[in-house]
C-alpha cells in the first residue's frame, strides 16, 4: 500500500493557506490520504472560499467550517442554518450558553454536526487571567464542556491536554458519542508554533479525543503526502 493510500478519518488536516488556489493544490496533492479536511476563516472569508468548501464535498470528501460563530443568538441561528442549508459536516460555534442553543435551533434537523470551542489551545492560564478570567484553562473547558452538553451540541472543540476529562463528563451524561475534537496535536519532535496545550496523535487519541485537527504539520513538510502518513500510522498505535 502507498502512502498517499493511507487514510483515516479521525485525521482533520487544517488548510491553513493563504489563498483558494493554494488550498486546492494540496488537497489534490494529498488525493486519497486525507479524508477530511478543517477550512478555516482566512479561506472562508475568501472569495470563493465557502464555494471551495461544496467543492470539497462534491468530491466526496468532509468538511469542517471553523466559522467559530459568536453573535447575539438570533444571528447565531441564522448563520447555523445557512451553512447547516449549504452542506457542512462539522460547524463550530463558541462555547457561551446562548450561542450553543441557538446554533442547534439553527441546524435543526440537517446532519450538520455542532462543536462548541471551549477554550482557545493558544491560550494558557496567564492568558486566560490577562483577559479577566478568574478560573484556570482545565477548570473552564470543564463548566464549559457541562453546558454544551445542557445545550445538546455534538461535542467541543478542546485541547487534548483535557480530552481526557471531557469524555469523562461525556460518558457520566450518558454521551458516549460526544465528539471531542483537538487542536494542538503536534507528532514527537515538530515545530509547537503559538499552541501551548499540546500532545501528540497517539497521546490524544488515548485520552478519549475522537477527532484530530492537524495543519502545519502536514501543510509545511516538503512532502505533505509522507507527513500525513507517519501522523495515521502515529494515531494507529492508540487503537
Amino acid at each position: 500500500m502507498t502512502q498517499s493510500a493511507l487514510s483515516d478519518a479521525r485525521l482533520i488536516v487544517g488548510l491553513d493557506l493563504p489563498s483558494v488556489e493554494a488550498a486546492r493544490a494540496l488537497v489534490d496533492r494529498l488525493g486519497a490520504g486525507v479524508t477530511v479536511y478543517k477550512i478555516g476563516l482566512t479561506l472562508l472569508a475568501r472569495p470563493g472560499g465557502v464555494a471551495f468548501a461544496h467543492d470539497l464535498r462534491a468530491m466526496g470528501k468532509a468538511v469542517f467550517q471553523d466559522w467559530k460563530l459568536h453573535d447575539i443568538g438570533a444571528q447565531v441561528e441564522g448563520a447555523a442554518r445557512s451553512v447547516a442549508e449549504g452542506g457542512c459536516d462539522l460547524l463550530t460555534v463558541h462555547a457561551e450558553p446562548q450561542v450553543m442553543r441557538a446554533a442547534v435551533k439553527g441546524r435543526a434537523g440537517l446532519a450538520t454536526k455542532i462543536l462548541a470551542v471551549t477554550v482557545m489551545t493558544s491560550l494558557s492560564d496567564a492568558d486566560l487571567a490577562e483577559i479577566g478570567y478568574s478560573a484556570r484553562a482545565a477548570d473552564l473547558v470543564e463548566t464549559r464542556v457541562r453546558q454544551a452538553l445542557d445545550c445538546g451540541v455534538d461535542g467541543v472543540v478542546s485541547s487534548p491536554l483535557e480530552a481526557a476529562r471531557v469524555r469523562e463528563i461525556a460518558t457520566e451524561a450518558g454521551r458516549p458519542d460526544f465528539l471531542i475534537v483537538t487542536p494542538g496535536v503536534r507528532p514527537a519532535g515538530s515545530d509547537v508554533g503559538d499552541q501551548q496545550r499540546i500532545a501528540t496523535p497517539a497521546a490524544a487519541l488515548a485520552a478519549g479525543a475522537s477527532h484530530l485537527v492537524v495543519a502545519r504539520p502536514v501543510i509545511a513538510d516538503p512532502d505533505p503526502v509522507a507527513a500525513a502518513a507517519r501522523i495515521v500510522a502515529e494515531m494507529a498505535l492508540a487503537t
